[in-house]
């Protein structure tokens, strides 16, 4: 087995389904399994699995398990000498699939390879970057990173068209070499719906797998997904998620110092948004309604104790 696919759906049926036509589109000649995990959708994802992708895997959980959690559910399954995670909203183009197991196979001390993402509007996607340290946060937070001179952790001037060895891949396409994985683990289902990617990346480089975007193909991803309908909770999410990761490879401390620069981000912007809200304009409502509900919110982005893999 060459490849094994596995994408995690929440109530995204029409995106799965065209995501799915274009996965068997560009398989080719690799022999290739194709999971789809579904987290409890109530929108008949499932009957639509069975009606129109019937090779495809299809496992049931009876809950939203998360993005983590539902990955580990195919990838203890997967018989694939690399595996493929893979969002429901998105598009894959060409013989990207085939591409990257070919070049895998021939870089073996690879164990994480991003390819290109594409936007809606085909302008590359940021999906390799470096790790999220406090200073690449407060550089973001400030708005530094608009200088080229501090472009150093999304790097969004860099138009993804050479290979690098960067130090975190998009989960939304992100090829591991099997056998990597079996050595490093499965995903940390402590995260819940952020962060999974960016600390499994971590612990692959930790156990001396390099981490490298290459170009081999293009996928589009749309963004937003099983998340639209999320609202302010998203960055709940998003906030647990990196403060949890924080915490996880650098202690108590730098958890708190994280959760605190983060507070502060949006506190600043709940402040903001609300001043100028006070001119009528309907986005600057909506924008500071949203940032109130995130300070509101921020008690529950503090991350839960979990047993979580090392």
């Amino acid at each position: 087995m060459d490849l094994s696919i596995v994408i995690v759906n929440w109530n995204t049926s029409v995106l799965l389904r065209d995501c799915l036509h274009t996965v068997f589109a560009g398989l080719g000649r690799l022999q290739a399994q194709v999971f789809v995990v579904d987290n409890a959708s109530s929108d008949g994802s499932l009957a639509m699995l069975a009606a129109e992708f019937p090779t495809v895997i299809a496992l049931a959980n009876s809950r939203n398990l998360g993005f983590a959690a539902a990955n580990n559910v195919a990838l203890a399954r997967a018989k694939g000498r690399h595996v493929l995670l893979l969002n429901t909203d998105t598009l894959v183009h060409g013989s990207v699939l085939s591409h990257a197991v070919v070049w895998l196979d021939r870089h073996p001390d690879v164990g994480v390879m991003g390819p290109r993402i594409l936007n809606r509007d085909g302008s590359a996607q940021v999906s390799s970057t470096k790790f999220p340290t406090l200073r690449n946060l407060i550089l973001q937070m400030l708005g530094l990173t608009r200088l080229a001179l501090f472009d150093v952790y999304r790097m969004e001037r860099w138009d993804r068209m050479d290979e690098r060895e960067v130090e975190v891949i998009s989960g939304c396409a992100m090829f591991v070499r099997g056998t990597a994985m079996r050595q490093v683990g499965l995903l940390d289902d402590a995260f819940f719906f952020y962060g999974e990617e960016t600390d499994w990346c971590r612990r692959f480089i930790k156990a001396g797998w390099k981490v490298v975007f290459a170009p081999v193909g293009e996928i589009t991803h749309f963004g937003g997904g099983s998340v639209k309908s999320l609202s302010h909770k998203r960055d709940i999410m998003l906030t647990e998620g990196t403060v949890r990761l924080h915490r996880k490879h650098g202690g108590l401390a730098a958890g708190l110092t994280c959760f605190a620069l983060l507070a502060v981000f949006n506190l600043s912007r709940s402040v903001a948004w609300s001043v100028l809200a006070l001119g009528g304009s309907r986005k600057a409502q909506d924008r500071a309604r949203h940032f109130r509900n995130v300070v509101f919110g921020m008690g529950k982005a503090w991350p839960k104790l979990k047993g979580t893999q090392a």
